[in-house]
C-alpha cells in the first residue's frame, strides 16, 4: 500500500467530507521505495494507542528470522515527535528489528494532526493486516463504533470484511471476563467463543467453556455440544407440561369438587397442583372445603 493511498484511505473512512484533508507524507529520496526513508531504530518510540496488547515472543522470533533473511519487506509508519519519531503502525516489525539490533528501519513518515487520528490509523492498519487476536479485533471494532461513531456496516466496508463478521466479533465482548481472557491468550478461538454465547446464561457459558478447555474440543464439537444441550432442555420442558387423558380426568374431578380452576403440572419426578381463586371470599370458601375434609 503506497503512502498516498494510506493517507487518503483513512481520511475517507473516518473523517466527514467537510473535515477531510489529505494527510501529508514526508518523502525523501530513497533507493528502496518512493516515500520511504530509513530511520534510526533508537529514535523511535512505541505507540501508546496501539490496539495490540499481546506480543507473542515465539512469533516475534519467527518474524525476526524472516527479517534477517529477507529484510523489512513492508515499511513501518511513524510520525514526528519530540526528539525523534513515534510509531503509528508496525510495532511487531519494529520490535523484531530491535531484537536483531538493526540500526535503522524503512518507514513512512506521516503528518498526523492529533492523537485521535493516530489511533484511527493504528486500528485500521492492524485490522487490515490481521495482526490482532479475536479479542483485540473485537475491541478495535468497538472503539471505531463508540469513539468514532462508525456503524457496523461502515466498519465492515472500511476493513474489507462482511458486516456479519464485524457483528460476530463484537458479540465476543458479551462473554464473561474469564472466557474473554481465554480467547485473548489463545486457549480457545473466536469460533469457540461464538459457540459458547449460544448457552445464553453466564453459568451455562462457564460450564461449556470448561468442557471445551478440559476436553480440548474443536469448534464443531463445541457447537454440537451446545445444540444437544439446547435440545435436551427443550425436551425436558415439553415433558414437564405434557398432559394426558388421565391427568385431565383428575383435573375435572378436582374442578367439580372445588368449584374453581385446577391445573396439574406433572414433572419428571412428582409434580404440582395449581388451584386458582378469584377473590378473598373465594379463597375462604376453598379453605373451608379443605378444613371439612375427614
Amino acid at each position: 500500500m503506497s503512502a498516498d493511498r494510506l493517507g487518503r484511505g483513512l481520511e475517507a473512512l473516518i473523517r466527514p467530507k467537510t473535515e477531510r484533508k489529505k494527510s501529508q507524507i514526508v518523502r525523501s529520496a530513497s533507493p528502496e521505495k518512493p516515500g520511504v526513508t530509513k530511520i534510526p531504530i533508537k529514535s523511535i518510540k512505541p505507540n501508546p494507542k496501539q490496539p495490540r496488547r499481546d506480543f507473542d515472543e515465539n512469533a516475534l522470533a519467527e518474524l525476526a528470522a524472516s527479517i534477517k533473511e529477507k529484510g523489512v519487506v513492508t515499511p513501518i509508519t511513524v510520525r514526528e515527535a519530540d526528539n525523534g519519531y513515534e510509531l503509528v503502525a508496525g510495532e511487531r516489525r519494529w520490535r523484531a528489528a530491535k531484537k536483531l539490533r538493526l540500526r535503522a528501519i524503512p518507514a513512512y513518515v506521516v503528518v498526523i494532526k492529533n492523537d485521535a487520528e493516530m489511533m484511527e490509523m493504528a486500528l485500521i492498519e492492524n485490522i487490515q493486516r490481521e495482526d490482532l487476536n479475536p479479542l483485540e479485533e473485537s475491541e478495535a471494532y468497538a472503539v471505531l463504533n463508540s469513539k468514532f461513531g462508525l456503524s457496523q456496516s461502515a466498519i465492515a466496508k472500511s476493513v474489507g470484511k462482511k458486516r456479519v463478521t464485524v457483528t460476530n466479533a463484537l458479540r465476543l465482548l458479551k462473554l464473561p471476563p474469564e472466557i474473554r481472557k481465554s480467547i485473548r491468550v489463545g486457549e480457545i478461538s473466536g469460533g469457540h467463543g461464538r459457540a459458547i454465547l449460544q448457552a445464553k446464561t453466564v453459568p451455562g457459558m462457564i460450564r461449556l467453556w470448561k468442557k471445551i478447555v478440559t476436553k480440548e474440543l474443536s469448534v464443531r464439537a463445541a457447537e454440537t455440544l451446545v445444540k444437544s444441550g439446547l435440545k435436551s432442555a427443550k425436551k425436558k420442558k415439553v415433558i414437564q407440561i405434557k398432559s394426558t387423558p388421565q391427568i385431565r380426568a383428575v383435573e375435572n374431578q378436582l374442578i367439580e369438587k372445588l368449584g374453581t380452576k385446577v391445573k396439574l403440572r406433572p414433572g419428571k419426578k412428582g409434580g404440582s397442583i395449581e388451584i386458582s381463586y378469584f377473590s378473598n371470599e373465594d379463597l375462604d370458601r376453598i379453605l373451608d372445603l379443605f378444613e371439612s375434609l375427614p
